[in-house]
């Protein structure tokens, strides 16, 4: 599974650029026009971008080198998905630091120099994140990882700013919180290298969608630190490359998210939360076909199928992660929510904040 990372000579004897800007892309030549062009505003210059062109059918890679001449591009015969494009950048790069960028973001002039500050710092960090602001309403967090990503017991993903389709209004009020979370989104991933290297790049099974949080909680199982930085922010297009009904969105979460919890858990841990995982997801079937269209009980199903029926396939991932932990799952699990965030939620009504609050400390 693991695979170690090519590093780049440079022919011409340049330097290496601090960071890697890494952008997988398959059509959609206006939000990319706005990504890279707000990236080329930085005031933070020491970067080379990638673009990895998953197979567009729109003209994007002859537009691209017609007006980003600056911009390496790759192209692909076929959609790699955002984990395969990834790991072809992160293959690539020669930089210390590689940033994990989606197409459909927009940031700032400070974003770079910010992002880089915070992770070139300090050592333990294995990625950092931006806050990240809807770009349909600025008022609001983004669904891909708001003010930074969290997770409680049973695997269920979540963010400071947004539980499930619960998203609030960026008031500051995680900006005084500690920096450090469960997750970093992908949409705006900055990660050291190194660690790459140590622990694997991301799992291209996921295809697409949750791969990135299996990469924060293999770094910590490496003893590294995952942080949110406050000081800059980017704007997001959720929901671009598809929408947050599409049952193939639906099954790839339930299934990578299942297999996360497979791979990353101690056996003990994962006696004691699986199953409970388990019942929740039968839970959500019998919910959907009493309340909703059926669409996500399919795709539940669809994912505990898979989980069920591919278990030599599973143990060989897990094998590989766990031959390499260097931390105990004790020191996982305070880092995760104390509890169920789908009781929190749904049954007690908790908001983001509150159940963030409940255990985040304040800085100091």
């Amino acid at each position: 599974m693991r695979k170690k990372l090519k590093f780049l000579t440079l022919a011409d004897g340049k330097s290496v650029a601090s960071i890697t800007i890494v952008i997988p892309h398959y059509n959609g030549i206006d939000i990319l026009k706005d990504c890279l062009d707000s990236l080329y505003r930085n005031s933070f210059k020491d970067f080379e971008t990638l673009l990895i062109d998953n197979g567009s059918t729109d003209g994007s890679p002859d537009f691209v080198r017609r007006n980003y001449p600056q911009v390496r591009l790759i192209e692909n015969s076929e959609n790699k998905g955002y984990a395969g494009a990834c790991n072809q950048g992160l293959e690539m790069a020669a930089s210390p630091f590689v940033l994990l960028l989606n197409n459909d973001t927009v940031m700032p002039e400070n974003f770079l120099r910010e992002m880089y500050n915070t992770i070139h710092a300090d050592k333990t960090i294995g990625a950092v994140q931006p806050k990240i602001i809807s770009i349909q309403d600025h008022d609001y967090f983004d669904y891909s990882g708001g003010a930074g990503g969290e997770m409680d017991w049973f695997g269920y993903p979540f963010a400071r700013g947004r539980i499930f389709d619960t998203v609030e209004k960026d008031r500051r009020q995680y900006d005084n919180m500690e920096g450090q979370v469960f997750w970093t989104s992908g949409c705006a991933l900055l990660l050291r290298k190194t660690v790459a290297d140590e622990i694997g790049l991301l799992d291209e099974d996921f295809f697409a969608h949750q791969e990135e949080i299996d990469w924060n909680w293999r770094a910590q199982l490496a003893g590294y630190r995952n942080v949110v930085c406050y000081d800059t922010h980017i704007y997001h297009y959720s929901g671009y490359t598809l929408r947050s009904d599409n049952q193939r969105k639906m099954y790839l979460n339930h299934r990578n998210n299942l297999i996360m919890m497979l791979k990353n858990y101690a056996l003990r841990s994962l006696i004691l939360f699986f199953p409970v995982r388990v019942l929740f997801e039968m839970a959500t079937v019998l919910a959907d076909i009493l309340m909703w269209d059926g669409k996500r009980s399919r795709a539940v199903l669809d994912a505990l199928l898979f989980v069920f029926t591919h278990p030599v396939f599973i143990w060989r991932k897990r094998r590989a992660v766990q031959s390499g932990r260097r931390v105990s799952d004790s020191a996982i699990i305070r880092n995760m929510y104390p509890g169920s965030v789908v009781i929190d939620h749904f049954v007690r009504k908790m908001m983001p904040y509150r159940c963030i609050k409940s255990f985040r400390r304040e800085k100091n």
